[in-house]
C-alpha cells in the first residue's frame, strides 16, 4: 500500500491537543485505519483537534454532529462514496459552510471537475506531501 504522504518521518510523541477557543478541528472520512493514523499524526502535530469516520455514510452524521472546520474526504469508500457524501454535506444547510478537500487516488482531471462540482473546495491526489496538506487547509480556514 503507498504512504499517504510523499515524505514520511517519526511521528511518535503526537498528542491529541485539548480543546481550546481557536483550535481547528479536523474530520477525516477514509475507510483505510493506515491513512486515518498518518493523517492524524500529522494534523495533530500541526495543532489541530482531529477526528476520524470510517465511510461516507458515518461521516455525514459525524459532520452533523461535530461541526468541523474543514473535512478531508477520501473518494472510494464502501456505503457512501466521497463524491456522494461531499454532495450531501453541500446540500444541508447545517453543513454546507464546512470546507471539504477531498484526497484520493483518482488522479483523473474529470474526477478532479467532477468533486469541485459536487461541492469540494480543493482536490489532492495521494501521495500529499504533509506540508501542502497543512497550507490546503490553512487556505480553506481563510488563514
Amino acid at each position: 500500500m503507498k504512504s499517504f504522504f510523499k515524505r514520511s518521518g517519526p511521528e511518535a510523541g503526537a498528542e491529541t491537543p485539548v480543546r481550546q477557543n481557536g483550535v481547528n478541528t479536523v474530520l477525516i472520512i477514509d475507510d483505510s485505519p493506515t491513512e486515518q493514523h498518518v493523517m492524524k499524526q500529522v494534523l495533530r502535530k500541526a495543532g489541530y483537534i482531529v477526528e476520524t469516520a470510517d465511510n461516507g455514510e458515518v461521516g455525514v452524521e459525524a459532520a452533523r454532529r461535530l461541526q468541523p472546520d474543514v473535512i478531508l474526504m477520501d473518494v472510494v469508500m464502501p456505503v457512501l462514496n466521497g463524491f456522494q457524501a461531499t454532495r450531501q454535506l453541500s446540500n444541508d444547510e447545517a453543513t454546507a459552510g464546512i470546507p471539504v478537500i477531498m484526497i484520493t487516488t483518482k488522479d483523473q482531471e474529470t474526477d478532479k471537475r467532477w468533486g469541485m462540482r459536487q461541492g469540494a473546495k480543493d482536490y489532492l491526489v495521494k501521495p500529499v506531501d504533509a506540508a501542502l496538506l497543512i497550507e490546503k487547509i490553512e487556505a480553506v480556514l481563510g488563514g
